[in-house]
C-alpha cells in the first residue's frame, strides 16, 4: 500500500484506518457470494414487459444489421443494433459487445458498430484513440457471431437530458470547458462535459434509491442479455461478452453474475484495489466503484467468481489508469483462483505493449478466445 495517496494529502492515513477496520484489499477470501454481490450492487427488479420493437435492416461490408429497442422499465427506450454475417441463416454464437466510458456520453453503441446510416462521424476520434480505428462489433459479426451492441444506462439513447441537470452541474461543465485552450466547444462536447459532472448527482440518486451506478448499468446489460439469449438466431449454449475499459468492467460483472455468459473477454480493465488509492481513484467513473464492494471482494476475485468459466483478461502495459503492480497483482489472483478451480487454462492473462486501448492484436486475441470457447 502506498504510504501517501497523492489525492488525500495529510489525510493519507485514512486509507490504512479503513483497511484495518474492514479488512480491505486482501485476496485470501473465498470470493464474492452471488446473493451478497447482488445486494451490494442493489439490482432493481426487471420490468414485466420490455415492449421489444424491431426497426430498419441493412447490409454493408459483409454484415447484416437490424435495429432493435426495448423499455428497461423507466425512462426512454434502449436502442441497440443486432449484427450478423451477411446472408447467414443458422443460429450462431452470441456476443454482447459492451462500449467503454471514455467520458463521452452522447455516444454509446456507435463507437463499436456502424448502424443503418454508416459510421457516425462523431465516433471517429474515439475509435482512433481506443479501438485502433475499428468498428469492433462489425468485425466480430463478420467472424461468425450474432452480435448485440446496445447503449448503457446514462449513455446514448439512455442519456439524461441536459435540461434536467442541476444548474450547478451546467455551470461547472461550462467553467471546465472555458478553461480549455482551443476552439469553442460544440453541442456534443458541452453535453459530455455536463454529463460527466452529472454522474456525481446520479451516484447520489442511486444511493438514495437503494442501488448503485454499477448496479443500474449491469441491470440493463442483463436486459440486453435477455434479448440476445431469446433470439432464434443465437445459440443459447454459446453466449459471451467483450468490452474495453468501462465496457470491460461491464463484461466482468456480467461474467460474474449470469451463468448464461459462457466466456468473457476483458480489455484494459483489471487491477487490485490495493493499488488504486495512490493516484488512480479520481479518473474512474462511479460505475467501477460501487459502495461496499471493497468490503465484499477485490476486483480480480469478482472476475474469478465463476471460475472455471473461460475468461480472458488483457492488460495494457503502459495503461495510465492502473499501476503495473496492480495489474500484475490482479493477474496473480486470477491465476491462483482458476488453478484452485482445477482449470488453470480457463483463464488467460495477457500483457500488451501500449496505453489504455483495445489494440488490433488485443482484438484479434479476444476474437480467437471467444471463437475457441463458444465454438
Amino acid at each position: 500500500m502506498p504510504e501517501n495517496p497523492s489525492h488525500l494529502g495529510s489525510f493519507h492515513d485514512w486509507v490504512e484506518l479503513a483497511r484495518s477496520s474492514h479488512g480491505l484489499f486482501g485476496s485470501g477470501g473465498s470470493g464474492p457470494d452471488p446473493a451478497r454481490l447482488r445486494a451490494v450492487l442493489g439490482l432493481l427488479a426487471p420490468p414485466e414487459d420490455v415492449y421489444l420493437r424491431e426497426g430498419r435492416t441493412w447490409r454493408r461490408d459483409g454484415v447484416d444489421g437490424r435495429e432493435v429497442s426495448w423499455w428497461p422499465g423507466f425512462g426512454p427506450r434502449t436502442r441497440a443494433w443486432v449484427l450478423r454475417p451477411a446472408g447467414a441463416t443458422e443460429p450462431l454464437p452470441g456476443l454482447l459487445t459492451l462500449h467503454c466510458d471514455a467520458g463521452v456520453k452522447h455516444l454509446g453503441r456507435e463507437r463499436l458498430a456502424d448502424g443503418p446510416d454508416g459510421p457516425a462521424p462523431a465516433s471517429a476520434r474515439l475509435r482512433t484513440d481506443l479501438y485502433a480505428g475499428r468498428a469492433v462489433a462489425d468485425d466480430l459479426a463478420r467472424q461468425g457471431f450474432t452480435v448485440l451492441c446496445h447503449d448503457a444506462f446514462s449513455w446514448g439513447s439512455r442519456g439524461f437530458e441536459a435540461a434536467a441537470m442541476p444548474e450547478r452541474v451546467l455551470r461547472d461543465a461550462e467553467a471546465e470547458l472555458a478553461a480549455r485552450p482551443g476552439p469553442p466547444p460544440g453541442a456534443a462536447e458541452r453535453y459530455d462535459a455536463a454529463a460527466r459532472h452529472h454522474e456525481h448527482t446520479l451516484a447520489k440518486y442511486c444511493t438514495l434509491l437503494g442501488t448503485s451506478f454499477a448496479g443500474m448499468v449491469v441491470r440493463e446489460d442483463i436486459l440486453a442479455l435477455d434479448h440476445l439469449a431469446a433470439r432464434p438466431d443465437v445459440r443459447t449454449d454459446a453466449i459471451g461478452c467483450v468490452g474495453l475499459s468501462g465496457g470491460g468492467w461491464r463484461a466482468t460483472l456480467l461474467h460474474a453474475l449470469d451463468a448464461r455468459i459462457r466466456a468473457g473477454a476483458v480489455a484494459a480493465m483489471m487491477s487490485t484495489f490495493a493499488q488504486l488509492p495512490a493516484r488512480h481513484v479520481d479518473p474512474h467513473t462511479w460505475m467501477l466503484l460501487p459502495p461496499g464492494l471493497s468490503r465484499e471482494c477485490d476486483w480480480p476475485e469478482l472476475a474469478a467468481a465463476r471460475a472455471p468459466a473461460p475468461l480472458l483478461v488483457q492488460y495494457a502495459e503502459q495503461d495510465h489508469l492502473f499501476t503495473p503492480e496492480g495489474m500484475r497483482g490482479a493477474d496473480a489472483v486470477l491465476r491462483a483462483r482458476y488453478t484452485a478451480a482445477r482449470h488453470p487454462s480457463g483463464y488467460r492473462g495477457s500483457f500488451h505493449p501500449g496505453g489504455h486501448a483495445f489494440s488490433e492484436p488485443m482484438q484479434r486475441e479476444a476474437a480467437e478466445w471467444l471463437r475457441e470457447h463458444l465454438g
